[in-house]
């Protein structure tokens, strides 16, 4: 298995859920990853238990001086970078105050994750830019969500910020298309993959079973993904497979948004 040989891949928000299924996933295929996060602890238990070629990085994505340090590391251990997946993010649900409602938000939980989801990927995209250029093909893949082209009236700063990075993947793509450097730009946008971020909304016990249930009920495909659904599709678009693939929204979903919604509950 070697889609992605000997290709240096960074991964950020590694350490558990879809950004952990993307490490292993790319390991697998041949590439040496770097495995970054916030919580060291939990990333660097994933990076040994990791086989192949990978080590952990601690990073911030909203922090310029974190991608900065990052990037000389990386300029310094292996001279290039080949694929950058931009996946961490925040709902704000657990990292911030809220309320997160269009009429009540509070501003400065609405920065809060705007400074990850936003800034972070828009820094990552540029740092990620610089290291490319002595790649031979180069791919930038940004995790949207279902969220960046549907509105959510509870999650006005998630929802904001993920059409933000939509939006951002296509004038990365025809940046460096018009600049003629290798490096494509795709976004993914994933709805209702089971990860750790939903454990805030779904509770515990019966009451989560109940839940899962009941989302996987609106899923065309009557399930909710897992985030190793979501990794290969990451896999196509961080490989030469997709070398004529740029400014494209990928959606792994089960079917939600090949048709109308539910109205929301007004409870």
């Amino acid at each position: 298995m070697s889609r992605l040989n000997h290709k240096i891949v960074l991964v950020t928000g590694a350490a558990r859920g879809i950004g952990q299924a993307i490490a292993e996933l790319f390991c697998q295929e041949g590439a040496v990853v770097i495995l970054s996060d916030i919580n060291d602890e939990l990333g660097k238990n994933v990076t040994a238990a990791i086989t192949g070629q990978a080590e952990y990085q601690h990073l911030d994505v909203s922090k310029a001086e974190h991608w900065a340090r990052v990037s000389d590391h990386i300029k310094q251990t292996y001279g290039r970078l080949d694929v950058l997946v931009n996946n961490a993010g925040i709902t704000g649900f657990l990292e911030a105050t809220g309320p997160h409602d269009p009429e009540n938000l509070d501003m400065e939980s609405w920065h809060q994750v705007h400074r990850v989801n936003t800034d972070g990927t828009a820094l990552g995209c540029k740092t990620a830019i610089a290291l490319m250029k002595k790649s031979t093909a180069a791919s930038i893949v940004n995790l949207s969500s279902r969220s960046g082209i549907v509105g959510i009236p509870g999650a006005a700063a998630y929802a904001a910020s993920k059409a933000a990075i939509r939006n951002h993947s296509k004038t990365v793509a025809l940046y460096c298309a018009e600049q003629g450097y290798p490096i494509r730009c795709n976004s993914i946008h994933p709805g209702a993959i089971l990860t750790p971020m939903w454990d805030a909304m779904l509770g515990e016990g019966e009451a989560r079973e109940q839940a899962i249930k009941g989302i996987a009920r609106d899923v065309p495909l009557n399930t909710m993904g897992e985030p190793i659904d979501v990794a290969y599709a990451a896999l196509y678009l961080a490989s030469d497979e997709s070398k004529y693939v740029t400014g494209i929204e990928l959606n792994i979903d089960g079917g939600i948004l090949a048709g109308s919604a539910a109205p929301p509950s007004q409870s």
